[in-house]
């Protein structure tokens, strides 16, 4: 999405579904949060209904009593080997949906977190192909999110500095130049007729910049008008060509005619896609620090984790180091001094302080006893504690906050909403004036 006019029409063909009784898009975050009844519409059509129109999207969470996962599953050479993995997670108990990618190797679960956890997953994909198979935690979208941030902030500003490369000569030729008497003389100079040579250089010069490094422009137009939306992009091609196309007759003219001076505006064109160009990339890097700050968030939790293993007298076993994100409900970790606690639940075994001042604001550390309860994230400091997980994945108290974080981004003052409610119509109403006065 790249305007308020993008988010609108998504926003619009969310809440025209049967089923769904609100919609919220946020074009900062590029983010939908959505009501809908369940008995009436899925979450699959409501992805299809973005697509639709024109976007695409993945969903991010179902909000409801589950939990959602991507995993990676190496080994596999044939369809049939997705469909037995596909049937042998279905067969677990509390798995709610299994979707299989197989151009990604990837497969996604939906699953109610009391009942069975990613580590059941892992074990049974590996158990199915005895061993041929291998499975991990698919990348973050988290971090491909960011990663796709940061390439677009570099597309943008290459195409910037590209565009002040062309632009800069032309608006000199144009506005400075010709008032030095010596260099003048040499831009104004006569080719052929009418036509000067400063005229040929801004032709020249202006022409990539409207084609090359516009070409943004004319996709977003050709797709908010194929929905029947007209968007910002109609109003930056509809202006640009205008200048450029006029200035094109009028160098024509001055060189098929004797007595025909006229005037281009290719500095016109030129500066509009540079300036717009600027206010792009200001924009993408407003909507990075925006997700970095949600990701910084999420980052609190520590990578890995130390998994204890009890007996039926609850004994200590043995210790398995495994990745934060594998923790499942009732799993007891080991958490030693100067680590961060791994997931939300409460002491069994241990006494120590422990630093919430990045959850909770309390500068002091906060003495944890056997019966007390941790929040993941926060720093152990100077005990050995075994913690008992209660709350995992999406329903810890930092994936809370997160939610809470991005659901205020998506909520609109009043006046915002007003300005969408102009914008819709500002733009058609300025293309009918520009057709009626043409």
């Amino acid at each position: 999405m790249t305007c308020t006019s993008c988010s609108s029409t998504v926003e619009s063909a969310l809440q025209s579904i049967q089923g769904v009784v609100k919609a919220q898009v946020a074009l900062a975050t590029e983010e939908a949060e959505v009501h809908y009844t369940p008995n009436v519409v899925t979450y699959n059509q409501i992805l299809e209904a973005v697509e639709d129109t024109g976007f695409q999207a993945t969903l991010i969470s179902t909000g409801e009593d589950m939990s959602r996962i991507d995993l990676q599953v190496e080994g596999i050479r044939t369809g049939r080997s997705m469909r037995l993995i596909e049937n042998s997670l279905q067969a677990l108990p509390g798995v709610q949906g299994v979707e299989t990618h197989p151009e990604f190797n990837k497969v996604s679960l939906s699953y109610k977190p009391d009942l069975t956890g990613p580590r059941n997953f892992i074990n049974v994909i590996e158990e199915t192909g005895s061993r041929r198979f291998k499975a991990k935690i698919f990348p973050e979208e988290g971090g491909r999110r960011n990663s796709h941030r940061r390439e677009e902030i570099r597309q943008y500003y290459r195409s910037f500095l590209w565009s002040l490369v062309f632009t800069i000569p032309v608006f000199l030729t144009s506005m400075v130049l010709m008032y030095i008497p010596g260099i003048k003389h040499g831009v104004d100079a006569k080719v052929v007729n009418m036509l000067t040579v400063g005229e040929i250089i801004r032709w020249v010069l202006a022409t990539p910049v409207q084609f090359i490094i516009g070409k943004r422009f004319y996709s977003g137009a050709y797709k908010a008008l194929r929905l029947g939306s007209p968007n910002m992009d109609v109003l930056i091609a509809l202006g640009t060509n205008a200048a450029y196309f006029y200035s094109v007759y009028s160098v024509l003219r001055a060189a098929t005619s004797q007595g025909f001076k006229g005037t281009d505006f290719f500095e016109t064109s030129a500066m509009l896609i540079s300036f717009i160009l600027l206010g792009k990339y200001l924009e993408v890097l407003a909507k990075g620090k925006t997700s970095n700050a949600i990701a910084k968030l999420m980052n609190l939790t520590p990578d890995t984790a130390i998994l204890l293993t009890l007996d039926s007298e609850g004994n200590v076993v043995g210790e398995e180091e495994i990745d934060s994100r594998l923790i499942q409900k009732n799993d007891v970790i080991k958490v030693i001094p100067g680590a961060k606690v791994a997931a939300d639940g409460f002491v069994i075994w241990g006494q120590s302080h422990v630093n919430e001042s990045m959850i909770t604001g309390e500068a002091r550390p906060v003495a944890k006893r056997k019966g007390e309860t941790v929040i993941g994230g926060t720093v152990n400091e100077n005990g050995v504690l075994h913690v008992k997980a209660t709350w995992v994945g999406s329903e810890s108290a930092l994936s809370q906050i997160v939610r809470l974080v991005e659901s205020a981004q998506m909520a609109k003052a009043p006046v915002q909403k007003f300005a969408d409610r102009i914008s819709k119509y500002f733009v058609p109403l300025v293309v009918n004036y520009i057709t009626y006065a043409f």
